[in-house]
């Protein structure tokens, strides 16, 4: 299929890193997922292939087997084809993490797009050191191949034919893109977060239940799904660490309340531990 890149690598094989490295596929790309070691690149593509025959199942894709036989595994970077033409990394949110992984996936691919899927780091910052002109903010939603959106984020050195090329691609997934402006939170995570920290204030404050603030939103004001679920699909302690982040940027308005910061002290982190604000 015209319109995506000929090889992709995804650099994170956790459900962001699979739903990426699913849609390239899906959309005609080979796709080589990238982990830190051979067991968990394994795991990281046992879970794409989960994901196309779920696809498959429901009516979405034709032949799992034959997207999947497009799918390889690096546990280096190294190792990485040198006529990659976008590179994503999906490792979690720590600036030093994603900077080395991008450096180490720049040497191997000299001509490819850099993309970041960081949902609150800046751009800026993580072109430092790097060749900066190839370097985009690339931001997937959760789940990658039922999201439409994708929040490209730009910062000063980009070159204007990387963020075209970026956008064309990710309009070939079939995706609706918003471009913003590199800056704290971007255009997604600062709305988000702030909604969502202001809910759990709520829930502190003894305004209302989880259950009754998520109806509210979602009946009053077209959210397919309240502030408090989103905060337990997404994960406390990936929220928490968001909002850190926010307040040292920003401002106080972005002080995580202290009921957060007790859920995630007691491990009550969403639906990947079984209970948050719900339980799972």
């Amino acid at each position: 299929m015209s319109g995506v890149p000929g090889t992709v690598a995804v650099i994170g094989g956790g459900t962001m890193g699979a739903g990426i490295a699913h849609v390239f596929l899906a959309a005609g790309s080979q796709v080589v997922l990238a982990e830190a070691d051979a067991e968990r690149a394994a795991a990281g593509a046992r879970a794409v292939e989960s994901s196309l025959r779920k696809a498959e199942d429901r009516g979405k894709l034709a032949d799992a087997a034959a997207l999947a036989a497009r799918l390889s595994t690096a546990d280096k970077l190294g190792d990485l084809p040198a006529d990659t033409a976008l590179v994503i990394e999906a490792v979690p949110e720590k600036l030093d993490l994603k900077r080395a992984v991008l450096a180490e996936a720049a040497a191997a691919c000299p001509d490819a797009v850099l993309a970041s899927n960081t949902s609150s780091l800046s751009i800026g910052a993580l072109a430092v050191a790097l060749p900066g002109e190839r370097v985009i903010g690339m931001h997937f939603f959760n789940p990658v191949p039922v999201q439409t959106l994708v929040e490209l984020v730009h910062h000063a050195g980009v070159s204007a034919d990387v963020v075209a090329r970026v956008r064309g691609w990710a309009e070939a997934l079939g995706k609706t893109v918003i471009e913003v402006r590199d800056s704290p939170g971007f255009a997604t995570s600062r709305l988000g977060v702030a909604v969502g920290l202001e809910a759990i204030r709520m829930v502190e404050e003894g305004v209302a239940s989880p259950e009754d603030i998520d109806t509210g939103m979602r009946l009053g004001y077209g959210w397919p799904m309240g502030p408090l679920r989103l905060t337990d699909l997404v994960g406390l302690d990936v929220r928490l660490s968001i909002a850190d982040h926010l307040a040292a940027e920003l401002g106080p308005r972005f002080t995580p309340p202290q009921l957060l910061r007790d859920k995630v002290a007691r491990g009550e982190l969403g639906r990947k531990s079984g209970q948050g604000f719900f339980t799972w």
